[in-house]
């Protein structure tokens, strides 16, 4: 026996037994409690499970228990989303966004891919279903919106970790356009070019930094995870096995890997990607002899049609929606443009994606966490990894198409021309790569790769455009002020460092607005009713805090200013903070700024408010969308939107009926890592690791949280003596 595993058995020895819940009757029933007395539960004082098992699929059945425990309806909704049964659960209005899933999702083609899985993923993905199944049995109390059983195929639905799916790429305003009243030919009416996902004002992604062993005190490697996400997406927890996995970190519920974590060698870290991984297609679509045809090159080939059925709940039962869907060799058809009806190609690899996603969990050496990424369907993701032989990486997006580069691939092409066709994936050597750069440092932020490890970085001019569309960012300058030049890092060093409270967002607009102000004549009534408000900005370190109104006065001109130019700023090809301290007239810099104040003093009775007066973090329910009250309990914070060029990302606003603005998301888990002959970690969650209000875990966590106070991460088992609440198998 291992001596992680007779650290967990002493575990369990000294805790008392608890009495077994009465299980319902179900012909798997007595396999399911077989697998359970094979799984370890330890939940620590922060309510975090640690879960062991004999096999890795002991532990998956034990991690999966342990996430039903924590927030079922979080677990079910995902599933819900991923195979297109939203409006089973919630009505009509899910609709469309069922019927985009299942133009990709259907449970025939799943069931058939779960058949031909590794013998090893089946087992997985069984014992997945089982945890599931095995709570739902053991709860009786708990009533599922829709799924009642899970089948062990329902995992490959969901099978890489991202908030948003490559699927969720598909505007379903356009797809409702397409398919709301069955499509015609010709399609006559052009739709509007601009009309994607919609626009959210608060950056996606996250933060990921690793720094080599020459640049630390310790001369061990360390890495940043720090996913910016809707908060409560993920749990935390730590899964164990007798066959060597042990993977801690944050989960997407009713997923069974950690997404973003680290094992006891390596650690990874994904960041959004500004790749271009997906494509849409102009298609040439005929009607010939009571059939449809799409064109490519001289041949016309057959569209495939599909009769999809979308169910949805009624106040009466369960009513239908059936939709006739098309596709041609690139993908389902999911809009018009100028008359032509266009598909849509992306990744679409369950069986290698849900491969790829646990083995990195087993990686433990970089040569290790590369051959995971040869499977190349991590699709919309930078990777920052780090781990104990001191090695740090960062792999570019790992789902590239190899294109033809004379094609505008940041618009739709042609579909019927052969040269539009993808040809394989470019490798991870031909993509943006970096390994023991230099420098001694690495990042991303979800900005361009090419400033990522500083003189280091890879050259834009090595590699396609296709391979980044996105540009540098305030929150990646601010990353490079941080790392740049140090050679002293701790852990509570990088941690510091990922809560720098500098703002580089503001770095050319202020000097702008103080210039203005300054150029204002003496008789301007402006120069008199600005002065006082100016004079805090002019004294301002540029760093963000609760008490500080410079703070508020920055943001609510930021986001006033920006309101005004932005259409001028995207015309001029200048991100809003160049345009405002380049491009934007004395007249408006002011206005804006004059604004600014009356809103503050609207809301909140002055200007002279301070920032964490504002910015709160709250958390009064367990539902998925929060509800929020100014009456409530809330805790200010003092990290900004990242779109100012916080580091700390904590993404709020007003709400119906507040004046307070508060997060739903950015910093959701935070940990920092040091790799040597053992881990040494701190970490937070947003909240809480529960989903039930009146759970002690549910909001244990908000005032670290709120000031980034991380917790010690207790990863050896010898750790969490002492800090252990309860010891049990699941079911009892």
């Amino acid at each position: 026996m291992t001596r992680l595993a007779i650290l967990f058995a002493a575990l369990v020895t000294f805790a008392p037994a608890a009495a077994a819940a009465p299980i319902h009757a179900d012909p798997d029933s007595a396999r399911w409690a077989r697998e359970a007395r094979s799984v370890t539960i330890v939940r620590d004082d922060w309510g975090i499970a640690h879960v062991h098992g004999r096999t890795d699929a002991d532990a998956v059945f034990g991690m999966i228990y342990a996430q039903a425990e924590d927030d079922f309806n979080r677990v079910e909704t995902n599933y819900l989303n991923s195979m297109g049964r939203l409006a089973e659960a919630e009505g009509e209005g899910a609709t469309y966004q069922d019927l985009r899933q299942k133009l990709f999702i259907v449970p025939d083609s799943m069931r058939a891919m779960y058949r031909r899985s590794p013998t090893w993923l089946q087992t997985l993905m069984t014992a997945w279903a089982d945890g599931l199944n095995y709570y739902l049995a053991r709860h009786p109390e708990v009533h599922p919106r829709v799924i009642t059983k899970f089948e062990p195929w329902m995992a490959l639905t969901f099978s890489e970790g991202s908030i948003g799916g490559d699927i969720e790429r598909v505007s379903l305003t356009q797809l409702q356009a397409f398919y709301g009243k069955g499509p015609v030919l010709p399609v006559a009416e052009p739709t509007d070019p601009g009309d994607g996902p919609p626009r959210d004002e608060e950056p996606r992604g996250s933060n990921g930094i690793a720094i080599a062993p020459a640049n630390t005190v310790g001369h061990h490697a360390l890495l940043l995870i720090n996913p910016h996400t809707s908060f409560f997406f993920r749990s935390e927890l730590q899964m164990t096995s007798d066959e060597g996995l042990n993977a801690y970190g944050a989960v997407t519920w009713g997923q069974f890997f950690v997404y973003q974590g680290f094992n006891d060698r390596a650690g990874w870290m994904h960041t959004s990607s500004g790749a271009d991984a997906i494509d849409e297609f102009l298609e040439t679509v005929t009607r010939k002899g009571g059939r449809l045809y799409y064109r490519h090159g001289s041949a016309l080939r057959p569209l495939i049609v599909r009769r999809v059925s979308v169910p949805y709940r009624t106040g009466g039962g369960m009513a239908h929606k059936e939709f006739t869907v098309y596709y041609t060799q690139h993908g389902p058809v999911v809009r018009t443009q100028d008359g032509r009806w266009v598909t849509i190609a992306l990744m679409q690899e369950p069986v290698k994606a849900l491969t790829q996603s646990y083995s990195r969990t087993r990686a433990r050496s970089y040569q290790a966490f590369r051959q995971t990424m040869e499977l190349h369907t991590n699709s919309s993701n930078n990777t920052i990894f780090a781990d104990a032989d001191g090695e740090i990486a960062y792999f570019h997006a790992n789902f590239i198409p190899r294109r033809d580069t004379t094609f505008d691939w940041t618009r739709p092409v042609d579909g019927s021309n052969p040269a539009t066709d993808w040809h394989g994936v470019l490798s991870v050597d031909e993509s943006p790569h970096l390994l023991n750069p230099a420098n001694g440092w690495l990042y991303n932020s979800n900005d361009w790769p090419w400033s990522a490890a500083g003189s280091s970085s890879p050259r834009r001019a090595d590699f396609p455009a296709y391979v980044e569309t996105g540009t540098a960012s305030a929150r990646g300058q601010h990353a490079v002020k941080v790392l740049e030049g140090r050679h002293d890092f701790t852990l509570e060093g990088l941690r510091a460092a990922a809560y720098d409270s500098y703002l580089t967002g503001f770095d050319q607009p202020l000097p702008a607005l103080l210039a203005a102000w300054d150029a204002l004549p003496a008789s301007d009534t402006l120069k008199a009713h600005l002065a006082e408000p100016i004079a805090l900005l002019r004294g301002w370190d540029q760093r963000w805090d609760v008490n500080s109104v410079p703070t508020s006065l920055a943001v609510f001109w930021g986001l006033t200013i920006g309101r005004r130019v932005a259409a001028e700023a995207r015309q001029a090809g200048l991100s809003i903070e160049e345009y405002v301290g380049t491009r934007a007239p004395a007249s408006l810099l002011l206005d804006t700024f004059a604004a600014a104040l009356v809103w503050l003093e609207a809301d909140f009775g002055s200007w002279k408010t301070p920032w964490g007066t504002i910015n709160r973090f709250q958390r009064l329910t367990g539902d998925i969308v929060q509800p929020f009250s100014d009456a409530g309990p809330s805790i200010p914070v003092g990290f900004t939107s990242a779109v100012w060029g916080s580091l700390a990302s904590f993404g709020a606003r007003p709400y119906p009926g507040t004046k307070k603005w508060y997060g739903t998301s950015g910093n959701s888990f935070v940990a920092v890592v040091e790799f040597g002959d053992s881990v040494r970690a701190r970490a937070i969650t947003a909240g809480g690791e529960s989903g039930d209000p009146a759970s002690p875990h549910f909001n244990d966590e908000a005032e670290r949280y709120a000031t980034g106070n991380l917790r010690e991460v207790y990863f050896y088992p010898s750790q969490l003596v002492g800090h252990t609440e309860r010891t049990y198998h699941p079911g009892s």
